[in-house]
């Protein structure tokens, strides 16, 4: 892996990003300040105290908004990466809300990095403070900026596309976690974000979780507790501000908060020793914020309020047992688990009386405001919160640099963002993540000679799944035929099928299910899988490689062989070849269990292939 040394040449890349980011405009109606006067940068880790400058500025500013323009700081409002014109509807609204509602920040979604950079210079030319900037990167800028996306097989730019926090946690080292950590930093400040909403921290002790899953770094509360600290001090080190997420812990839930309220059973004796541990570690780590989770925990609380609306779990739980001192953000307002029960104007009421900093997306920003605003004035929410959390606010984009540098280099980005030394140590953790779970009959590595049946399993709208694997498989064996099929083909196609691979050497199975937010679906179609299970009643030597949902395997009990790579994207995907083909050696080991199939810590180890090239 590229070690912290090896990426130390990049500091000279950020230092010149720094050096040649224009300034902002100065504040509408006001002289442009003085560069002294522009606080920050300063040391992410909330406890670190800021010097009396900066505090005074933060108060200076304060002093200056109204009510009004504070609440409209804690506003998040989401915004596409894509090209448009200023006069385009949808972003003509958004940049309407920043100027004229004073919107605190914005989080930015799919996009290629020079768009998306584009974009937030563009509205931070028009916001009075400037804005926060927040992007769900998990782990890695990737996730947005550098995948293929569907069905147009549009390629977003080349940002870094980094294993999961699963993959992570197969590989088992803090080093790995760390490295992720900072070239999401890096990548994420190149572009203009400040707030990292990652790394997710929650234990993923349930295979039926729908929306975690990979998400997580593993099972184990003490794994994913210091793979959690390591990503914080990584991402923070390449100075974007960590997020953990999501408070006070999804994983052992079986519904989707983006289309219900989850309900976890647990007794807060559990909360304690399970799902709190990566959080204070993350804490402890210096980590600047805390996203919460739509979910309710009625057998430690006694109702069924959402974590994100209880005073006593945000204010009471976080701040005054955990001891947090950063910034809280609520998970989206608009997903189901709060937007069902809530509407706008009292979800955002709730949220703020319940101690949260910034309400994240909120059905529409006005409405949010205004109840905000109705709640202190007839005295239901005390001023002195808002103010409270306005100065959080004011105090991460200080110490993020959103103050001092708001604007980025179209130019300089690119010597950050996908910068080589980032692509070998996203290879180098794919490789220490694939895991082999079985192998009864000695498949893998296979033999060199003869003919390879290749059959690709992936989403009707995700045919960029699984063509690295096939690509790199097919430099390396020899791959008679590579057939794709999806939850709609038919059994008469499947059956045919069938036919074929009874006259070849093996079939090679690659089948990705995603762990998509607000699908509510991560598993093969039944057709599908009984086809695969059938291929082993029938005696054809069969290797499943599973990207994505590493639980697949309960749905075709009988493979014999069956490999994870706990997530997509060209590393892991070339890896999984390589391991097939014995050009790299196999030692991942699971951090999850699948009760009756593997348990956390399984994993047959290979060695590289006599004769590999």
């Amino acid at each position: 892996m590229a070690t912290r040394s090896a990426l130390l040449p990049l500091a000279g890349v950020l230092l010149s990003i720094a050096a040649c980011t224009p300034r902002a405009p100065g504040l509408p109606g006001a002289q442009e300040p003085a560069a002294s006067a522009r606080p920050g940068p300063l040391e992410l880790d909330p406890t670190t105290p800021l010097p009396a400058s900066h505090r005074a500025w933060i108060e200076t500013t304060l002093s200056s908004l109204s009510l009004r323009e504070q609440v409209g700081q804690m506003v998040m409002v989401w915004v596409l990466g894509d090209y448009t014109s200023a006069y385009d509807p949808a972003f003509s609204a958004i940049t309407d809300q920043v100027s004229e509602l004073g919107l605190g920040g914005v989080v930015m979604s799919l996009g290629s990095p020079i768009e998306v950079a584009a974009k937030v210079n563009y509205l931070q030319g028009r916001a009075r403070i400037p804005l926060l900037v927040a992007s769900d990167v998990e782990p890695g800028l990737g996730r947005l900026e550098g995948g293929v996306f569907a069905p147009s097989l549009l390629q977003a730019g080349s940002a870094t596309v980094l294993p999961s926090n699963m993959a992570i946690g197969a590989g088992g080292r803090d080093e790995d976690a760390e490295a992720a950590g900072r070239i999401t930093g890096r990548e994420a400040r190149a572009i203009g974000i400040h707030l990292a909403f990652a790394p997710t921290v929650d234990v993923n002790n349930n295979p039926a979780n729908p929306v975690i899953n990979t998400r997580s770094f593993g099972e184990s509360p003490a794994a994913v507790a210091r793979l959690s600290a390591a990503f914080v001090r990584g991402v923070q080190a390449g100075g974007a501000a960590a997020t953990l997420k999501h408070f006070p812990g999804h994983g052992d839930t079986d519904v989707d908060s983006h289309l219900g309220l989850p309900v976890i059973t647990v007794r807060r004796a559990r909360l304690d020793s399970l799902e709190l541990v990566p959080f204070r570690a993350g804490i402890a780590a210096g980590a600047a914020s805390v996203m919460t989770a739509h979910i309710a925990l009625p057998n430690v609380y006694g109702d069924s309020v959402p974590a994100t609306l209880a005073r006593q779990v945000m204010t009471g739980l976080l701040r005054d047992t955990l001891g947090f001192r950063g910034l809280t953000v609520t998970d989206a307002l608009t997903m189901d688990g709060i937007a069902k029960g809530y509407g706008v104007a009292e979800s955002a009421v709730r949220a703020v009386r319940a101690g949260d900093d910034i309400l994240l997306m909120p059905g529409d920003a006005k409405v949010a405001i205004d109840a905000v605003v109705k709640a202190v004035e007839a005295g239901t929410i005390p001023a002195t919160q808002v103010a409270g959390s306005v100065r959080r606010i004011l105090e991460l984009k200080v110490r993020t640099g959103a103050i001092a540098q708001p604007l980025v280099s179209l130019e300089a980005l690119r010597e950050v963002v996908g910068h080589p030394e980032h692509r070998y140590t996203a290879n180098a953790i794919a490789e220490r993540a694939i895991t082999l779970l079985r192998d009864r009959d000695a498949l893998v590595p296979v033999a060199r000679t003869g003919r390879t049946l290749l059959v690709t399993y992936a989403p009707d709208n995700d045919i960029g799944a699984g063509t690295a694997f096939g690509a790199a498989l097919g430099r390396l064996l020899t791959v008679s035929r590579s057939v794709r099929v999806t939850p709609r083909t038919g059994q008469p196609e499947l059956d045919s099928l069938h036919t074929t691979a009874r006259g070849v050497d093996r079939v090679v199975v690659y089948s990705y299910t995603r762990t998509l937010e607000g699908a509510g679906r991560f598993a093969i179609a039944p057709r599908v899988a009984a086809f695969v299970d059938s291929l082993v009643s029938s005696g054809v030597p069969t290797i499943v490689v599973a990207g994505g949902n590493p639980y697949v395997l309960r749905q075709f009990p009988s493979v014999s062989s069956y490999l994870v790579t706990y997530g997509r994207g060209d590393a892991l995907e070339e890896a999984a070849a390589k391991a097939v083909a014995g050009e790299a050696a196999i030692g991942g080991r699971t951090p999850v269990t699948l009760p009756g199939f593997f348990s956390a810590g399984d994993g047959i180890a290979r060695p590289r292939a006599a004769g590999a090239r």
